[in-house]
C-alpha cells in the first residue's frame, strides 16, 4: 500500500529528495545495502517484483545511462555480475531480469537516479497469486534477505 499511495516518492528531482541519494547514509541494515563500492552501491528493492530483487545504483545523482562515467559504468556491471551470482548462490534463481528503465515515459518510479534493476526469476514465480489474488508472495523479511545476500557478497 505504501508504494500505491506513493510513499516515499521524491516531491522533486533533486538529490535532496532522492532516496538513492538518501540511502548510502544510512546504515546497510535501515538502507537494506547488500554491498558498496567505490563509485556504486546494491541495495534491496523496497517494493521488490521478486524476492531478492536488487537494484545497482551510482552514488552521484545522475538520471540517465550516458551520463555515467567510464570507471562507473564499468563497476555497475561489476556489481550486477556479482549480485547475479550472489543470487544464485543463495537462493538458486533460474533466471534473471536485468534492466533500467530510462525516464518516466520507459516505466521509471524514480527517473532523477539512474539505479538498474537485477531481478531473479524461478520456474513458475508467475503463477496464479499476483493475477487472481492480486498480491505477489515474498518468502521473508527484506531484512532477512539483506543479511543473507550480504553475507554471501564476496570480498575484494
Amino acid at each position: 500500500m505504501a508504494y500505491i499511495r506513493g510513499e516515499n516518492k521524491p516531491a522533486d528531482a533533486s538529490s535532496g529528495e532522492c532516496p538513492f541519494c538518501r540511502i548510502p547514509s544510512l546504515g546497510d541494515d535501515e538502507g537494506l545495502v547488500v554491498h558498496r563500492g567505490e563509485l556504486s552501491f546494491v541495495v534491496l528493492n523496497l517494493y521488490p517484483y521478486a524476492p531478492g530483487h536488487l537494484m545497482v545504483c551510482p552514488y552521484r545523482h545522475i538520471a540517465d545511462y550516458t551520463e555515467t562515467t567510464d570507471e562507473e559504468a564499468a563497476e555497475i556491471a561489476d556489481l550486477t555480475r556479482d549480485a547475479m551470482r550472489v543470487v544464485r548462490q543463495v537462493s538458486g534463481a533460474g533466471g534473471f531480469n536485468i534492466g533500467m528503465n530510462q525516464g518516466h515515459i520507459a516505466g521509471a518510479g524514480i527517473a532523477a537516479h539512474l539505479h538498474q534493476h537485477v531481478v531473479p526469476r524461478w520456474p513458475g514465480d508467475q503463477n496464479f497469486m499476483p493475477i487472481i489474488g492480486r498480491t505477489k508472495t515474498l518468502p521473508e523479511l527484506l531484512g532477512d534477505t539483506r543479511a543473507l545476500l550480504a553475507d554471501a557478497w564476496p570480498t575484494a
